[in-house]
């Protein structure tokens, strides 16, 4: 049974994740978190490819999931992994204007 992880998102806690994790993430886990959330934010993202993406965001964001992010080199694939699948299912709303803006996100976070 598919569990949904959309009630897991909210804001605070996505910001929370990105700042807590960002350097140790590196760019691989940003861009794919940023791209899911503009496109979630974006107003011509139909409603079911927001629930993708705030699904996956909120997998990303809950502490404990399959491999546990404290896991050196490990804890954050399962993280891309997730996103991945979600960034193939709701492709075509993912914009090059949002892969730019996730692009300079990430680099803003990352210094």
């Amino acid at each position: 049974m598919e569990q949904d992880y959309s009630s897991h998102y909210n804001e605070n806690d996505f910001w929370a994740k990105v700042k807590k994790h960002a350097k140790k993430a590196g760019a691989k886990v940003l861009q794919p978190a940023f791209e899911l959330y503009y496109a979630f934010k974006a107003e011509e993202t139909p409603t079911w490819a927001k629930g993708v993406a705030i699904a996956a965001l909120g997998y990303f964001i809950l502490p404990i999931d399959a491999v546990p992010d404290f896991i050196p080199g490990a804890g954050l694939l399962d993280d891309v992994a997730t996103m991945a699948v979600a960034i193939t299912s709701i492709g075509r709303y993912v914009t090059n204007d949002i892969r730019k803006k996730a692009e300079e996100s990430a680099r803003k976070f990352l210094g």
